[in-house]
């Protein structure tokens, strides 16, 4: 796994803002090549649509990654609802350090478990007992990898995704403390955006 992981989110956003997460995760592949830089989807979470890792590495991978964490816009008709007068679309995405996690995830509280690989998964979808569950033990969350070729591989993507969960939650109870989850989800959208892209071939506005 590399030093530096994206993570696309569609927060609490509708089917379209999950459809543009899976096509802003093709664009970055695209365009990471023309940079000479490595960009790769890790895994895509099998709980929803709107939440993936992405992998940045190689020279330059620092600056790609800069220039893309934050709010990203989209603006286009809705692929599902053609009618809706909605036009901008806004997903998540943030840089997550495999070695900077939650400080309150302790690895004696995780329980790794091996388990088969099920559902479409990914390009490398493992067909025997390498995928791993791994279960925050006192909290009761949850999560699975799959995607990666070797258990140890999954038991890191794993984890990394228990500290996104613990830090998701954290987040949350900090908006309900100021009284509204809408705050969070409004300072998403309105936030000023570092990246904004147009119609169906994404095309960068500048």
């Amino acid at each position: 796994m590399t030093d530096i992981v994206l993570h696309l989110s569609s927060g609490s956003g509708p089917k379209e803002c999950e459809w543009v997460i899976a096509r802003l995760a093709e664009q970055f592949v695209k365009e990471a090549a023309r940079e000479a830089v490595k960009c790769d989807l890790i895994e895509r979470d099998s709980s929803t649509a709107g939440s993936l890792l992405m992998s940045v590495s190689g020279n330059g991978a620092d600056a790609f990654a800069a220039a893309r964490v934050g709010s990203i816009r989209w603006i286009g008709t809705s692929p599902f609802r053609p009618r809706h007068k909605r036009k901008n679309w806004y997903v998540g995405v943030r840089s997550v350090s495999a070695t900077n996690q939650a400080h309150e995830l302790k690895d004696a509280d995780i329980k790794y478990q091996a388990i088969r690989a099920s559902g479409p998964g990914g390009q490398h979808v493992n067909k025997t007992d390498s995928a791993v569950r791994a279960t925050h033990v006192p909290s009761g969350l949850t999560t699975v990898s799959q995607d990666q070729r070797s258990q140890f591989a999954n038991k890191k993507i794993a984890r990394l995704r228990l500290s996104l969960l613990f830090e998701e939650m954290r987040e949350e109870a900090k908006a309900q403390a100021k009284g509204s989850m809408w705050q969070r989800n409004r300072k998403l959208e309105r936030g000023n955006e570092v990246r904004c892209y147009e119609g169906v071939k994404f095309r960068l506005k500048r």
